[in-house]
């Protein structure tokens, strides 16, 4: 797969882009690079690779998750423009 003149310049007006003749060629020839790139990754072989979301062995550094005492429920209602059972009640938004 390559990236002609005519597919930079589709892009650059759907993206609403004034580019010149110049920039044009240089982006034309900069993509071309990096799917030549992509070409040349897929020819390693990765059938014992494992899948992987992130390459660094990443852990959780998040606290754990304890019940501590929170506000009270009648002073937290205190500042609700409107209340219904114990909750905030809002306008309903369907769309």
């Amino acid at each position: 797969m390559s990236i002609n003149l005519h597919d930079v310049e589709h892009v650059a007006k759907l993206a609403r882009l004034l580019l010149t003749d110049e920039e044009k060629d240089r982006y034309t020839d900069q993509l071309n690079a990096i799917l030549k790139y992509a070409d040349k990754l897929n020819e390693l072989n990765t059938d014992d690779v494992q899948p992987t979301t992130h390459v660094l062995p990443i852990r959780n550094v998040m606290r754990e998750d304890e019940v501590r005492p929170s506000l009270d429920r009648e002073r937290v209602m205190k500042n609700a423009p409107e209340e219904e059972d114990g909750q905030f009640r809002v306008p309903a938004v369907l769309e």
